[in-house]
């Protein structure tokens, strides 16, 4: 089963392990861990792709989660050893019905047992022959840590907005539980490699015990196709942005090509983290949401997750459950039946659920002997302080109401908390009129949709409770605002939890609501549980993930950062990083150089309320302005003011300001136009609504230059200035739709300028006038670091073509960062920018040194165009 060779499995590790040869050998599936791994060990390791072709035909499918869907006996015989079975009710072994049969499925996971040692290379051959499950044994101290530590001490209670304000509310952030979260996670990515056919294989990650995993394998494999869901709540960025270690598990997840929730608020809470914390905004592109991160596209997909249709109709045809519906008919018979299924913890609302249910007692005594809540608890899945506070204040209000209006012959609530077979708690649900689900927060629960296909029944359940067949089914639900099926039930009660009273009047609401409404209901909810069940949710998931993995292979990819930063750059083939050898190496042959810089974010990163000039910017801006072979022009959206002060002493130097509209060409003093001066009486209707959302948008201001105005807000609330800059624009769009003017967004900001400006034009008439004074450029550098630099980009690379250049000319269109750009090349940030420039001008000042004069040259780019006064003070 093992894939193609992937030799030394810990390679992410800090300790050392055995490297395990692939090729005629049996492998090991045991991976040790000593003591517990930092996160920011073994850097260097990541690749690019495989190392040898695919020889995999099958599609396959390796889904990872906490554990694996197994049940594990030891046998009582002589012998010992162990038996496994398929656990039934794991959602992992349900979905794999979505994917189809010719989808090979592999599983990678942990056992609820602990198995010794010794056994484990048995087991694990017995699992992998059998099941096809790859297990990852975790020692016990390290697997406490991870899982009743970091995961339900810190992430669980904060992911169900449960913030750590004293020790007994979640306990304070312990680092050596995140350092075993990380080690965990590290081994399952280890047990993942064993069997990965990294060009070939989908992996798909489950739930928030994982949220690292993503990256150890994309650090790994960088073309791994890689999807995550997360089955709980994504907490609000206020809630999210307590967590020490934030930006780690948020870039974690980002190393995935597809990231799954189950409602658009926790996608949306996602999103809003990645903006307030990461500075990365998304887009919505014909219905599909996708996040610009390094290149790649990550994908978010909203789906809710279904239950399995074919185990519950199993289930319901069993004899068993038909016994126990006939044994509770009788027991709750000339009862009313509300229904409870709950795990014991502080998130399902149990006690809520009953001071709920005392106050319709107290409020309707028509309802007392009348109507009884079947309350089924089911054991807790964590432990600790919290879960006993739970069952003793559970206890304690079930025994009140108990002593308080019951009376022999009626129990007004029953708490069963023993564990039940699965077909008992279906026969539960198959007598109960309604279902209340009133959990205070919770990613999905599934106990609504059970209830509505059990009371579709069956044939034999039909009759057992003298049921028509042909009868009309019904059902009632009341669910809480706070679970992820609330939005999917749109003919359920949704309540708020906390609200005793109003839960109290849905209570009787959904006891006094006619049949036929019931039947309505009903009929609605089946029909979206039966045709979105767990295989639709794992075949769209599947689906979507194969589309987010589509340009793989013609992307080129590589890693860069360390530890958890760890990310992939994927570039488009015609879009690279630019050489400094090779710029410097053309800078060196060439004697007619244009050269074309965007200063602000270009050069330097500067704050748009940074009035102060950058004296190394300047020093070098001199340095290539004084070489005689130079033509070296800032290109910038600053008005003029500011560019005069800043470059005064760049005496050499041409200046193009307002996007182009105004230029000052070399050795002048004289500022011109590119176009006929408008009339600018627009800014009277533009600025006053620019004025209204500054007002009511803090941290925005308006940035007035002569020829355009400009709307920041880089300092306003991230999500809040994204909203308002997008009405802005529409609103600016409509009042000016008849001006000659264009409305753009940019950066942080919406800008009116006047129809026809842009830097484009500044880098043609440069390359035109170079061409009429006999000086071929034979070397054009353009530098820039937005959208509005796309069309100085567009230009040079049509010169190449319209014979504008030297026959030879070497172009150099380059933008800073990864992103869709126009230019040919990148360098990553403003330091780049500025290392390169300082290797260009070394080499001007080494020129000198040889000889080469540094005579002044004649006024470049000075046409008949009308002279604009210099701007006021």
């Amino acid at each position: 089963m093992a894939s193609r060779s992937y030799s030394n499995l810990l390679d992410l590790t800090s300790c050392e392990s055995p490297t395990f040869a692939r090729s005629g050998k049996k492998m090991s599936r045991v991976a040790t861990v000593a003591g517990v791994l930092s996160e920011l060990d073994d850097d260097n390791k990541s690749n690019i792709g495989s190392d040898a072709p695919s020889t995999v035909s099958q599609e396959r499918m390796i889904i990872v989660g906490n554990q694996l869907p197994i049940r594990a006996h030891r046998r009582s015989d002589d012998e010992g050893g162990w038996d496994f079975s398929w656990d039934e009710d794991s959602l992992l072994l349900q979905l794999k019905d979505g994917l189809g049969e010719e989808v090979e499925v592999i599983y990678v996971g942990s056992l609820k047992e602990e198995i010794d040692p010794s056994e484990q290379d048995d087991v694990a051959q017995t699992l992998l022959e059998t099941f096809k499950c790859v297990p990852a044994f975790i020692p016990p101290d390290l697997f406490s840590k991870f899982y009743h530590g970091f995961c339900k001490q810190h992430l669980w209670p904060l992911f169900h907005y449960m913030l750590p304000l004293s020790p007994e509310l979640g306990g304070r952030f312990d680092r050596s539980l995140w350092q075993a979260y990380v080690s965990v996670n590290k081994i399952f990515a280890d047990k993942v490699m064993e069997v990965i056919s990294p060009d070939d294989d989908f992996v798909w990650v489950h739930d928030y015990h994982l949220m690292v995993l993503p990256t150890f394998l994309r650090k790994r494999f960088n073309r791994v196709k890689l999807g995550f869901f997360l089955h709980t709540p994504f907490p609000s960025s206020e809630i999210y942005r307590t967590l020490p270690v934030r930006d780690e598990i948020l870039r974690a997840l980002l190393n995935s090509d597809l990231i799954g929730f189950h409602t658009f608020d926790y996608a949306r809470h996602f999103l809003s983290c990645c903006s307030r914390m990461l500075g990365l905004s998304y887009q919505s592109k014909r219905g599909y949401i996708g996040l610009e991160y390094y290149g790649r596209t990550v994908s978010i997909k909203i789906l809710p997750v279904g239950i399995h249709m074919g185990q519950l109709q199993s289930v319901l045809e069993m004899p068993e459950t038909e016994s126990k519906v006939a044994e509770l008919r009788d027991r709750f018979r000339g009862h009313t039946v509300l229904l409870g299924v709950d795990d014991m913890d502080i998130f399902k609302g149990i006690s809520l659920k009953l001071l709920s249910f005392e106050q319709l007692l107290n409020q309707h005594p028509n309802k007392r002997s009348k109507v009884v809540l079947v309350q089924i608890a089911n054991p807790a899945r964590g432990r600790g302080k919290d879960v006993e506070e739970v069952q003793s204040e559970t206890f304690t209000t079930v025994t009140r109401i108990n002593q308080k209006y019951g009376h022999p012959g009626y129990e007004p609530v029953v708490l069963i908390d023993t564990p039940l077979q699965f077909y008992e708690r279906i026969s539960y649900y198959v007598i109960a009129e309604c279902c209340l689900v009133t959990a205070v927060r919770d990613g999905m629960n599934l106990i609504p949709y059970e209830y509505i296909i059990c009371r579709q029944g069956t044939q034999h359940l039909d009759n057992t409770l003298g049921l028509s067949p042909l009868a009309p089914k019904k059902s009632m639900l009341v669910v809480s605002e706070f679970i992820g099926c609330s939005p999917s039930l749109s003919g359920a009660v949704r309540v708020n939890p906390w609200n005793i009273d109003s839960v109290a009047e849905a209570m009787d609401s959904a006891l006094i609501v006619s049949e036929a409404e019931k039947q309505i209901r009903h009929e609605k909810h089946y029909k979206y549980v039966t045709t979105h069940d767990v295989a639709y949710w794992a075949q769209s998931f599947l689906q979507d993930l194969e589309r987010a993995c589509r340009d793989h292979v013609r992307r080129r990819c590589y890693g860069i950062g360390f530890g958890l930063g760890f990310r992939v750059i994927a570039l488009d083939p015609t879009f690279r990083k630019l050489s400094v050898e090779h710029i410097v190496s053309a800078y060196k042959r060439t004697k007619s150089r244009a050269i074309l810089l965007d200063y602000d974010s270009a050069m330097i990163l500067q704050s748009p309320l940074d009035t102060n000039i950058n004296a190394e910017a300047v020093g070098i801006l001199n340095i290539l302005c004084n070489d005689a072979n130079n033509v070296v022009f800032i290109v910038s959206g600053k008005d003029r003011k500011t560019l005069s002060q800043w470059f005064s002493s760049c005496e050499n130097l041409g200046i193009a300001a307002e996007h182009g509209y105004f230029v000052r060409p070399i050795e002048s003093r004289e500022w011109e136009t590119c176009i006929a001066a408008p009339d600018f009486y627009w800014k009277q209707i533009a600025e006053p609504v620019m004025q209204l959302y500054t007002e009511t948008t803090d941290g925005s201001f308006i940035d007035s230059k002569e020829t355009s105005l400009v709307w920041n807000y880089h300092y306003a609330d991230p999500d809040f200035g994204a909203c308002q800059a997008k009405e802005l624009l529409d609103h600016l769009e409509s009042v000016l739709a008849n001006e000659p003017v264009t409305v753009k967004s940019g950066q942080h900001i919406i800008e009116v300028k006047p129809q026809g400006v842009n830097k484009g034009l500044v880098a043609e008439r440069i390359l035109t006038t170079m061409q009429n004074k006999a000086m071929l450029p034979d070397f054009v550098l353009c530098i820039g670091d937005d959208r509005s630099d796309d069309d100085m980009f567009e230009v040079i690379m049509k010169a190449m073509a319209s014979g504008s250049l030297s026959p030879v000319a070497e172009v150099f269109p380059c933008t800073v960062g990864q992103k869709p750009s126009k230019a040919k090349y990148y360098l990553e940030d403003t330091s780049e920018i500025m290392r390169m420039l300082q290797r260009l001008a070394a080499v001007s000042e080494l020129s000198w040194t040889n000889g080469t004069p540094r005579a002044p040259r004649g006024t470049l780019i000075r046409e008949e165009e009308p002279v604009i006064p210099p701007p006021t003070n």
